[in-house]
C-alpha cells in the first residue's frame, strides 16, 4: 500500500499565504494523472512547522475525497511533544488518512530510548498504520537502525521513510527489519542506488515537478532493470540537485508555480526563491524536460 513512487506534496498558498484549496484539487488530479502512486500531505515539504492541525485535515479531507481511494492518503502528524503527536495523528486518521508519517522529535534531541516510548506510543494510540521518518540533517537527532529494527515489531508500524544519504543504513535497516517493514528513500539523489538493492519506495521532492520520470524510474529499478533505472536517475539528476539549491520547499514549490499548477504563495519564516536560486531551478527543468 506504502510502496512505489510517492510525493511529498508541497502546499499550495495563495500571494497572501492561506491555503488554496482549488489549487490543491488541482494538484491531486494531476499526479494521478502522472502516475503518482501516493501522496504526503503536510509533510515537511507540505510546510508542515506553519500549517494549522485544522488546515491540514482539511486538506487530508479534500485529498480523499478527491482521490477516491486510487492512491493513499498518507496525513503528516509527528511533532516534538509525544502528547501532541498522538492528538494530531488522531485528528489526521479521522480526517481520512490512510496512514501517517511521523517524523523524530525536533530539537528535544531524545535518546534512542526516548524515541523507541515516543513512536511506541504513538503508535499504541493510533489506528491507522505509522510510517516512521527520519531526517536528521533537519531534526538533529538520528533514529538509529537498533532502534528502527525495536519499533518493527510494533503491529501498527508499518513503514519507515529513511532520508539519510548512505546505502549501508538502507541495507542494515533491509536485513534487520525483514519483512516486518517497509522501507522508503527520502532522498531523490540516492534513491535509484537504494531501489535497486531492495528499498520498497521513495517519498519524493522531485515528483512534484516530474512525477512521470520518476514513477518510470522507480518502477524500473523495481523490476530490476538497473540500465533503464540509471538513464531516467541521469537524467533527473538536475532536479536532484538544484530542488535543493536552497531549503526545502522553496525550490519545488517556485518550480510547482513555473508548471501552472500553483500560485507563489509561501509562510514565513521560509522566503520566496532568490533570482540565482530561479535561474538554476529553471535550467534544471529545461534539462529535464518538464519546462
Amino acid at each position: 500500500m506504502f510502496s512505489g513512487t510517492l510525493v511529498a506534496l508541497v502546499t499550495p498558498m495563495t500571494p497572501s499565504g492561506d491555503v488554496d484549496f482549488a489549487a490543491w484539487d488541482v494538484l491531486l488530479d494531476w499526479h494521478v494523472a502522472e502516475g503518482t502512486e501516493g501522496i504526503v500531505v503536510c509533510g515537511t515539504t507540505g510546510e508542515s512547522a506553519t500549517v494549522s492541525m485544522a488546515d491540514a485535515a482539511e486538506l487530508t479531507r479534500r485529498a480523499q475525497a478527491r482521490i477516491a481511494g486510487r492512491i493513499p492518503v498518507i496525513a503528516g502528524s509527528g511533532l516534538n511533544d509525544t502528547a501532541k503527536a498522538i492528538e494530531r495523528t488522531q485528528v489526521m486518521a479521522e480526517a481520512g488518512a490512510d496512514g501517517v508519517l511521523v517524523v523524530t522529535p525536533y530539537y528535544n534531541k531524545p535518546t534512542q530510548e526516548g524515541l523507541f516510548l515516543h513512536f511506541t506510543a504513538i503508535a499504541d494510540d493510533a489506528s491507522v498504520p505509522v510510517i516512521l521518518y527520519n531526517v536528521p540533517s533537519r531534526t538533529g537527532v538520528d533514529m538509529l537502525p537498533a532502534t528502527v529494527i525495536r519499533l518493527a515489531a510494533h503491529p501498527r508500524i508499518v513503514a519507515i521513510k529513511e532520508a539519510t544519504a548512505g546505502l549501508p543504513r538502507m541495507l542494515e535497516l533491509l536485513a534487520g527489519c525483514g519483512a516486518d517493514l517497509l522501507v522508503l528513500s527520502g532522498d531523490d539523489p540516492t534513491s535509484v542506488d537504494t531501489l535497486l538493492a531492495g528499498v520498497h519506495g521513495v517519498i519524493s521532492v522531485t515528483a512534484n515537478v516530474a512525477p512521470r520520470l520518476m514513477r518510470q524510474m522507480v518502477d524500473a529499478a523495481l523490476e530490476g532493470d538497473a540500465v533503464r533505472a540509471r538513464e531516467i536517475d541521469q537524467r533527473l539528476r538536475p532536479l536532484h540537485r538544484e530542488l535543493f539549491v536552497e531549503p526545502n520547499p522553496i525550490p519545488a514549490k517556485w518550480a510547482v508555480e513555473q508548471l501552472g499548477l500553483i500560485s507563489s504563495g509561501i509562510r514565513l519564516p521560509l522566503t520566496p526563491l532568490s533570482s540565482a536560486g530561479q535561474l538554476r531551478v529553471r535550467d534544471a527543468m529545461r534539462a529535464v524536460g518538464v519546462l
